[in-house]
């Protein structure tokens, strides 16, 4: 068990699942295989195919559109951007009012409806004045620029806020159901309260509500004991993992399974056995990590590493890596934020050098489209 210190894990610039989820629908992208003996090879590979976009302002949350154009949120604007596919031209989508971009807080994740080709939904996580909270707004691309977004609709709210540690990554799973990664807020007894909100992931219907299946029939709550979340994604088995900044010791990124209790104030990375904690399936030291956003593409878990300015590889063998993890783009593009499937073996790759945390140059903010196997 790793003694807590203060700090977090992305130094002093960066105070920065269960058993299979119910349902039938299939996750996107590529996934992790059932057996060792269709694991992905132990050394893969990452290809920058191009630069899709350049000059993007504190990008967070991206949400690819079903025409190949992006949506990507902007933390500090509370905009939410259009990206052409092709061209990379950049347009505004809309505005969310009431966005407070204090400390960690403001626009953060994106995510489409799980019908979004009937009803046209955009979901976004942002910070108010008083917490952090869901709301959803209507897209329609035939609208002029800055007016594609309807007003949002609150779905959920009152998950507690703070100057660091407000979470923020959403992701549909292959239930349909939506899952939300929240920090502690630095108040770290939230992480084991299974009455709070914070430092928990969450699993609630598009309405908001608790979904069938959570193990409260009456709470949203799914995992707990968690510090901040910041990566969400589903293999083609289902299962969910998710990226976790620790403090100062480990970085986690963990399999996260039904009413699982993964340690945090108690542990930080792996523990030595003493109480009912799920370990991590791989840490890294902080200065390697301070992960952020994940997606599963040829067989593979890829995280996005904001101190470390790296991109992880974690070859999967079902519900354990199958060989050690493998770093890649080290220090060529600054922090990487966001890490989305552009299916098959491809990646859209977010920077993050302009949220005041980085050393922003000329292009910077961008989006990357990686070939990786």
């Amino acid at each position: 068990m790793a003694l807590l210190g203060a700090g977090c894990s992305s130094g002093p610039a960066e105070p920065e699942n269960g058993p299979s989820s119910p349902g039938s629908a299939s996750p996107s992208g590529s996934g992790s295989p059932s057996a060792a003996s269709d694991a992905p090879p132990d050394k893969g590979s990452v290809e920058v195919v191009r630069t899709l976009a350049t000059g993007l302002k504190s990008p967070w949350g991206l949400a690819p559109l079903p025409d190949g154009n992006l949506l990507v949120a902007s933390r500090d604007e509370g905009e939410i951007v259009q990206v052409d596919g092709d061209s990379g031209k950049t347009s505004e989508a809309g505005q969310v009012p009431g966005v407070d971009a204090e400390g960690e807080g403001g626009l953060l994740g994106l995510a489409l409806s799980p019908d979004f080709a009937t009803d046209q939904l955009v979901y976004a996580y942002f910070t108010t004045a008083s917490d952090n909270r869901i709301a959803s707004m209507r897209y329609d691309p035939k609208k002029p620029a800055g007016e594609r977004l309807s007003a949002p609709s609150t779905i959920f709210k009152g998950i507690p806020k703070g100057f660091t540690h407000n979470g923020g990554r959403i992701a549909f799973g292959p239930d349909k159901m939506l899952y939300v990664g929240t920090g502690e807020t630095g108040d770290k007894g939230l992480a084991q309260d299974k009455e709070s909100l914070g430092g928990k992931i969450l699993r609630m219907t598009p309405e908001g509500e608790p979904a069938r299946g959570n193990p409260d029939q009456d709470s949203v709550v799914w995992s707990y004991g968690h510090r901040n979340v910041q990566g969400l994604a589903w293999d083609e088995d289902r299962r969910l993992w998710a990226s976790e900044f620790g403090q100062d010791t480990w970085d986690e990124l963990n399999h996260i399974e039904k009413d699982g209790n993964y340690g945090w104030p108690d542990v930080e990375g792996e523990g030595d056995g003493d109480g009912d904690f799920r370990n991590p399936v791989e840490q890294w030291r902080t200065a390697d990590a301070s992960p952020s956003g994940i997606a599963v593409a040829e067989g593979s878990v890829w995280m996005a590493g904001l101190r470390g300015e790296r991109l992880w590889r974690i070859p999967l063998s079902g519900d354990k890596p199958s060989a050690k993890p493998q770093a890649f783009l080290e220090g060529e593009y600054g922090r990487l934020r966001t890490v989305v499937s552009a299916g098959g073996d491809k990646l859209w790759v977010v920077t993050n050098e302009t949220d005041g945390r980085g050393s922003p140059e000329k292009d910077d903010d961008r989006i990357l489209e990686v070939r990786v196997r």
